[in-house]
């Protein structure tokens, strides 16, 4: 078996085996494989896709490529949620309790931010004192004292995907959804858990535009999972704005904090019901409507919010910007956007939206660059809302006062007004089981 062979199978259709998936993976993980091979072979799947045995070998390698996490101790059903990303999706840090509140295990690994997609580990760091690095056997014995643990992934977990992802970033190979599949369920799979919820985002500020697209993205990783012997569902929901109203790392747990004791806005509160009550149901054998009743339940009574300061405070958070988020650190600056005229909001550009908001200082463009958690936007308004020239539409957070003009110069394009009332799309668009 040669790589060469490989490539020249694949460029011409063929399905490939186990063995040389396998082959490789490991290879190339090992530095046997040389990037120019790779990148032909990730070339070659990029134009003829991937057969579904043979995507879930491919999936299952990358896994084994590295570390993988066991959560055999954790005494009861473990379950995982997955994102693929969107602007101001704070939506782990909501759901992950309430799910825990109602007796699931959420033992979690996220990550960071780059580039328009916010992380949820730089949102927990942005509360003072929460390590996101904990051992295994505390976090395990965390979980199950509390029910929750929210940590940084490990560094060798999946480091096949991570070495892949890197080159498929630089040679035109990001838009493959066999491999956009592979990469997600790879780093699932090895996180350990025994029930997966994935939230694949649709429209503007996310990756997959169309319904067809997301579908096919969102089919191909349940058919993984259940190959996988994981208990797994996604759900397509709807990125074409921003998520709930405040975008940026303590902003966005200060809203979460607000859905938590049931005063969140209405379309991040509905979404998390919805992500909450579908995670219960891969863990129980209660229906829908038990479900959603439970969640909502535990909101309203308070044993969420509980669980989320519980979580803070077992990670070494300071409770006290939970209870007061007004202590939360806030920028220096806060410049109030104003409408240039007007109209409904028929349209906006979320993924303009969320560049703004690194501009701001909220996010990375590049692994090493530092972010400020204070930095952000607040929405006023958003799509569907009618506004007059002049009203108060956005309010741009930053400490960096050389952007100011261009931030808000960007964010009234990202936006567009018309006389016509946009049609209002659902929040979730289909649930695949």
């Amino acid at each position: 078996m040669t790589m060469y062979d490989i490539i020249d199978k694949k460029r011409h259709g063929k399905a490939l085996n186990k063995e040389e998936i396998e082959y490789f993976v490991h290879g190339y993980v090992d530095e046997k494989i040389p990037d120019y091979q790779m990148a032909s072979l990730l070339m070659a799947i990029c134009c003829n896709g991937m057969e579904m045995e043979e995507l879930t070998n491919l999936t299952i390698a990358m896994a084994n490529s590295g570390d993988k996490f066991d959560l055999s101790p954790v005494n009861g059903v473990t379950v995982d949620k997955h994102s693929t990303g969107g602007v101001g999706d704070k939506t782990t840090l909501i759901v992950g309790p309430i799910v825990a509140s109602l007796g699931c295990k959420v033992a979690k690994m996220s990550g960071r931010g780059l580039g328009f997609t916010g992380g949820t580990i730089d949102k927990l760091e942005s509360i003072e004192g929460y390590n996101v690095i904990i051992p295994e056997n505390d976090f395990i014995n965390q979980v199950n004292r509390i029910g929750i643990g929210l940590i940084s992934s490990s560094g060798n977990l999946a480091p096949a995907d991570k070495k892949i992802y890197a080159l498929r970033d630089v040679t035109a190979t990001v838009e493959s959804i066999p491999l956009i599949a592979s990469s997600i369920m790879s780093k699932k799979i090895a996180s350990g858990s025994k029930c997966i919820l994935l939230d694949v985002k649709m429209g503007s500020g996310a990756f997959m535009q169309d319904l067809e697209n997301a579908t096919q993205l969102a089919e191909k990783m349940v058919n993984i999972g259940k190959l996988a012997n994981r208990n797994t569902m996604a759900i397509i929901t709807n990125m074409d704005m921003p998520l709930g109203l405040k975008i940026g790392n303590n902003l966005e747990v200060q809203e979460s904090i607000d859905v938590l004791k049931g005063k969140g806005p209405e379309d991040l509160t509905n979404l998390c019901v919805e992500l909450a009550s579908c995670m219960l149901m891969l863990c129980t054998n209660k229906n829908k409507e038990e479900c959603i009743s439970l969640v909502k339940k535990s909101i309203e009574d308070g044993t969420a919010y509980s669980k989320f300061r519980e979580l803070v405070i077992a990670q070494g958070g300071n409770v006290n910007v939970i209870d007061n988020p007004e202590l939360f650190k806030k920028s220096k600056y806060i410049i109030e956007v104003k409408a240039n005229k007007t109209g409904y909001i028929y349209k906006m550009n979320t993924s303009s939206i969320g560049r703004i908001s690194c501009i701001l200082g909220a996010g990375r463009e590049r692994k090493e660059d530092i972010i400020d958690y204070s930095a952000g936007i607040e929405l006023l308004k958003k799509t569907g809302d009618f506004i007059k020239e002049g009203d108060i539409i956005a309010k741009l957070h930053t400490s960096n006062n050389k952007i100011m003009e261009e931030a808000e110069k960007l964010y009234l394009n990202s936006i567009e007004i018309s006389n016509e009332e946009p049609e209002k799309k659902p929040m979730v668009y289909k649930i695949i089981k």
